[in-house]
């Protein structure tokens, strides 16, 4: 897959500006996809610095730039700290992550994440993986889809949805993307028909690929790994991760609490570079329509 048609890099500029790069540093991509971003950041960096791009992908291998300079760790960035360790690194300048889906993903109609067409009701981030869609589909309980298409899909009378696939895998097990689709129709609003399918595709994506938990623990790892002045820059795609983004950002924890010091002043171990998130330009917009719901944050360690 060649990476120019993997992934078009949202905010590149933005993203690779927030970094503020110094030519010595040493800094992590955590999702590495096409690679759009780790060439960036190699350009700013001199004959001593060095780049770590992590991607639990085995496609995004392929893109992996053939540089001294740079490493690709095959791995999900929950676990970057301990990847980072293995390989003799302790701090870093700054980590750079971009969420959510690529365009890759989503083309590749084999892989399940699109509703669109009919494939296997795969949506595993890590191929190697063993649990798909199709089982979560199939073996949750009512209660259990209920669950998620709530919290991770903000979906309206969940209960609905969950009773109309078990209703459908009641005679058939739910195998294709095709069949959930006709599965949840019954259901699904006729005027809001691709916003709906996007949101109950979204929420067994972030429940197979343990997206949240995921998130929650790359940023609890990456306040260890900063050193102080350095950057942590994270896009997202929808409000359950920008909601966590900002409230780390703020606070220094993924619940957004704030703690205070003896003297009742408000403490955290981030200084806010953007105060509000950085969205595309109307420019960015009209070439790559997938950037529009994409957000960006921008926090520097203080200490």
């Amino acid at each position: 897959m060649a990476a120019e048609t993997y992934h078009i890099p949202v905010m590149l500029s933005e993203c690779i500006g927030s970094l503020d790069i110094k030519p010595n540093g040493i800094y992590v991509d955590l999702t590495m996809g096409g690679g759009g971003h780790t060439r960036e950041i190699l350009k700013h960096l001199g004959p001593e610095g060095h780049l770590y791009s992590l991607d639990q992908d085995p496609d995004a291998e392929a893109n992996a730039p053939a540089d001294e300079r740079h490493t690709f760790v095959a791995s999900n960035f929950r676990f970057v700290r301990g990847a980072l360790r293995l390989r003799g690194v302790e701090q870093v300048d700054g980590i750079l992550a971009d969420l959510g889906v690529s365009s890759h993903h989503f083309d590749a109609k084999h892989r399940g994440f699109s509703f669109r067409g009919e494939a296997p009701l795969d949506m595993r981030m890590n191929t190697r993986a063993g649990r798909t869609a199709a089982d979560i589909v199939n073996t949750y309980t009512n209660d259990a889809l209920t669950r998620i298409f709530a919290e991770y899909g903000e979906l309206d009378t969940t209960w609905k949805i969950a009773n109309c696939i078990e209703r459908a895998r009641a005679e058939k097990p739910i195998e294709t993307t095709a069949e959930l689709v006709e599965a949840v129709k019954p259901c699904t609003p006729p005027k809001d028909e691709a916003k709906f399918l996007t949101k109950l595709f979204q929420a067994l994506r972030i429940e197979l690929n343990g997206e949240m938990e995921a998130l929650k623990m790359a940023l609890e790892q990456s306040l260890k790994l900063l050193k102080p002045e350095g950057r942590l820059v994270v896009m997202s795609y929808h409000s359950l991760e920008d909601r966590i983004v900002k409230n780390f950002m703020r606070s220094g924890n993924c619940e957004g609490k704030i703690e205070k010091d003896f003297f009742g002043r408000a403490t955290t171990p981030f200084r806010l570079v953007t105060r509000k998130a950085i969205v595309p330009t109307a420019e960015e917009l009209e070439l790559n329509p997938r950037s529009r719901s994409a957000k960006l944050r921008v926090a520097e360690k203080i200490e």
